[in-house]
C-alpha cells in the first residue's frame, strides 16, 4: 500500500503544476514593458509620491527626516500587485550609482537617490584613538546611511521629497574643476529638477545649483543640512558636546544651537534673511552659504532629535531657498575649522563658532585676536604649538608687567596704611564726618586715593578675557589637534599623567605665599592660600593640556615679579 501512496501523491502533483497554468493564465504583458526604465521609474515615483506628502508633513513637524538608507530601501521596494499576477510582474532593479570626487584636499561622494551629497572625508586628517593616536584611517563626517546634503521642493499645496527620486547622473571636468550634474523628471516630462555640483581644486568648496522647471513662482527649495556627524576624535562624549547648527542673519551677529540645547522635537524657526548656516562638530564644519551679493535664504529651520542614554547625537536643520525663476545656487564649504580657510570664505563665515555664550560679546574679540595672533607666531617662528603657547603665555607677562607692577605696589601701599585707618574707624566711630575727614588725610600723606585699591585689581583682570579667550579657542581650533608635546599626545586634550593641573595649583600657592611676605594674615587668608590652588587644581584636571600649559607659563612668569614685590614690601618704610 505505501508505495502506491507515493506514485499516487506524484501523479497528483504533477497534475496541479501542469493545470496550473491553464486554470490561472497570466495576464499579457504589454510589448516592452519589461526592462523599460522609464516605466519602472514612473512606478516607483508614483509610489514614493504617495507617501511624500505624510513625510513632509511629519519632517515640518519636527519629525526626524528618513535616513538616505531607509528611504532607498523603502523606495526600491517594489509596488505590490494585487492577487497572483505579482509574481509576474517582476520590476527591473532601479540602478543607485555614487560618484565619487577627489580633490587634493577631500574625497566627496554624492549619489543619484536624491541628487544628494552623501559623504566627505578628510584626506589630511587621521581619525584618532582614545588614545590620541591616529588608527590608519581618515576623518569621515557622515554617519551610515545619513545624507550631508539632501533636497525637498516645496510648491504651493505639494512638497516633493527629492529624497526618493532616482536622477539621471552625469560627471564631466570643466576646466580645473569636476562637475556632477543630475537630472530627473518629477512626475511628468513638464516638471523636472537638476542638480550640479561644482568641486573646487585644492579647496573644500563646492559650488551647487539647482534647477527646477514646471513650478510657480512662489516655490522654495528646502535644504536638509546633516542631522549629526561620525566622532573621529580621541574623546567621543567630548566631541559630542560639540555638535551644534550655526547661522548667521543678514543684519546682525552668528548665532549657536547646540544639539544638547534642545529637546526632542523642538523646533526654532529664524526667518530671514540668513547669510549661511552650518552644522558642526569639534572641529569640522558643513556650511551653506547665500553667493556674495545676493539675498540670503528665506528661512533657517532646527529640530531636535531623538536621544540615546541622554545624550544630544542628532538633530534636523533645515534651510529655506526661494527658487527665483525656478533657480538657485549657493556655496558648500565641507571641511576642517581652519580659520584662514574660513576667513578666506567672508561673509564673516569665521564666526561659525560663536564664542562665549552669553558674554560671546566680549569673549569672541579676544577669541579671534588669540588665535591670529598664535597663527602669526606660529608662521613667523615655526615652532611647534607648545612652544608657542610657553613664548605666548611668557609675551603675556612681560607685556603686563608694569600694569602688575603699579597693581602689586598700590596694593602693597594699602596694607601698609590699614592699621592708620583701622585706628581712625575706632576713635571716630560716632562721627562720621570728621572720620572721613581724617580718612582722607591719611590717604593724602601716603599720596593715595580711595580708589588706589580698586586701579590694583584692574591690572589682574586684564589676562582673563585672554585666559577665556583661549578655553573657547581649544575647543574647536584644529590647528591644536593631534599636536604632541612633551608628554602629551595631543595638547587639545587632557594631560593624561595629571602633572600640569598639579604644577599650576603648586604654583598658584607660592605666588599666594610670596603675596603674603610681610602680611599679618587672619586664618581666613591662610586658610585661602591652600583652598584657592586645590580648586583651581581640581577645574583645570579635564581641561585641555595646552591651556593648562599656558596658565602654569603665567604664573612662572609671575614668580620673579612676586617675589621682588615681597622684597619692596619688607623694607622699612622711610618718609622724609
Amino acid at each position: 500500500m505505501e508505495p502506491r501512496r507515493i506514485i499516487l501523491a506524484v501523479v497528483l502533483m504533477a497534475v496541479v503544476l501542469i493545470a496550473t497554468p491553464y486554470i490561472f493564465p497570466a495576464p499579457n504583458v504589454p510589448p516592452g514593458a519589461t526592462g523599460a526604465r522609464p516605466d519602472s521609474a514612473a512606478v516607483l515615483t508614483d509610489s514614493a509620491a504617495a507617501v511624500n506628502r505624510a513625510l513632509v508633513d511629519a519632517a515640518i513637524s519636527g519629525a526626524q527626516t528618513p535616513t538616505a538608507a531607509s528611504a532607498a530601501s523603502s523606495a526600491a521596494a517594489p509596488t505590490p500587485v494585487m492577487g497572483a499576477v505579482a509574481d509576474s510582474l517582476a520590476l527591473p532593479a532601479v540602478v543607485i550609482d555614487t560618484a565619487t570626487v577627489t580633490t587634493p584636499k577631500a574625497v566627496y561622494r554624492t549619489t543619484n537617490r536624491g541628487a544628494a551629497l552623501i559623504g566627505a572625508t578628510m584626506t589630511q586628517y587621521p581619525a584618532l584613538s582614545s588614545k590620541g593616536r591616529a588608527t590608519g584611517e581618515q576623518v569621515e563626517f557622515a554617519q551610515t546611511g545619513d545624507r550631508l546634503l539632501g533636497f525637498r521642493i516645496v510648491v504651493p499645496g505639494d512638497t516633493i521629497d527629492l529624497t526618493r527620486q532616482v536622477f539621471r547622473s552625469s560627471q564631466q571636468t570643466e576646466g580645473d574643476r569636476v562637475v556632477v550634474r543630475y537630472e530627473a523628471e518629477l512626475g511628468s516630462a513638464s516638471r523636472t529638477a537638476s542638480i550640479r555640483y561644482s568641486f573646487l581644486p585644492d579647496s573644500y568648496r563646492v559650488d551647487v545649483s539647482a534647477a527646477v522647471a514646471g513650478v510657480p513662482e512662489n516655490s522654495f527649495l528646502l535644504i536638509d543640512l546633516p542631522p549629526g556627524f561620525r566622532s573621529a576624535e580621541a574623546d567621543s562624549a567630548e566631541n559630542n558636546t560639540h555638535l551644534s547648527y550655526a547661522y548667521k542673519p543678514e543684519l546682525s551677529g552668528a548665532e549657536g544651537i547646540s544639539f544638547s540645547s534642545l529637546d526632542p522635537g523642538e523646533r526654532e524657526i529664524d526667518a530671514g534673511p540668513i547669510t549661511w548656516a552650518v552644522a558642526k562638530n569639534k572641529y569640522f564644519i558643513l556650511g551653506v552659504l547665500a553667493p556674495k551679493g545676493t539675498p540670503g535664504f528665506a528661512e533657517v529651520n532646527v529640530t531636535g532629535g531623538p536621544r540615546v542614554a541622554k545624550e544630544a547625537t542628532r538633530a534636523q536643520g533645515t534651510l529655506v531657498a526661494p527658487l527665483k525663476a525656478g533657480n538657485v545656487a549657493f556655496e558648500v564649504y565641507a571641511g576642517p575649522q581652519e580659520f584662514k580657510r574660513l576667513v578666506a570664505m567672508g561673509r564673516e563665515f569665521e564666526t561659525s563658532n560663536p564664542y562665549g555664550g552669553w558674554i560671546q560679546g566680549i569673549v569672541q574679540p579676544f577669541a579671534t585676536l588669540v588665535i591670529r595672533t598664535l597663527l602669526w607666531m606660529k608662521a613667523t617662528l615655526g615652532l611647534s604649538y607648545g612652544w608657542i603657547l610657553v613664548i605666548f603665555g611668557v609675551a603675556i607677562r612681560i607685556v603686563l608687567w608694569p600694569l602688575n607692577q603699579k597693581a602689586m605696589r598700590s596694593s602693597m601701599q594699602m596694607q601698609r596704611i590699614q592699621p592708620e585707618l583701622q585706628a581712625i574707624q575706632t576713635k571716630y566711630k560716632g562721627d562720621p564726618q570728621k572720620l572721613q575727614a581724617a580718612m582722607m588725610q591719611v590717604y593724602k600723606e601716603h599720596g593715595m586715593s580711595p580708589f588706589s585699591g580698586l586701579s590694583g585689581c584692574v591690572p589682574m583682570l586684564i589676562p582673563l578675557p585672554v585666559f577665556f579667550a583661549l578655553f573657547f579657542v581649544f575647543q574647536n581650533t584644529i590647528e591644536f589637534r593631534g599636536v604632541p608635546f612633551l608628554w602629551f599626545p595631543d595638547i587639545s586634550l587632557k594631560d593624561p599623567f595629571y602633572v600640569i593641573p598639579v604644577l599650576v595649583a603648586i604654583t598658584a600657592m607660592l605666588l599666594s605665599w610670596l603675596g603674603m611676605r610681610g602680611v599679618k594674615a587672619n586664618e581666613q587668608q591662610k586658610m585661602m592660600m591652600y583652598l584657592m590652588p586645590a580648586v583651581m587644581m581640581v577645574i583645570f584636571l579635564n581641561m585641555a593640556s595646552g591651556l593648562n600649559l599656558y596658565y602654569f607659563v603665567q604664573n612662572l612668569a609671575s614668580l620673579p615679579q612676586q617675589w621682588l614685590i615681597s622684597r619692596e614690601r619688607a623694607k622699612p618704610v622711610i618718609r622724609g
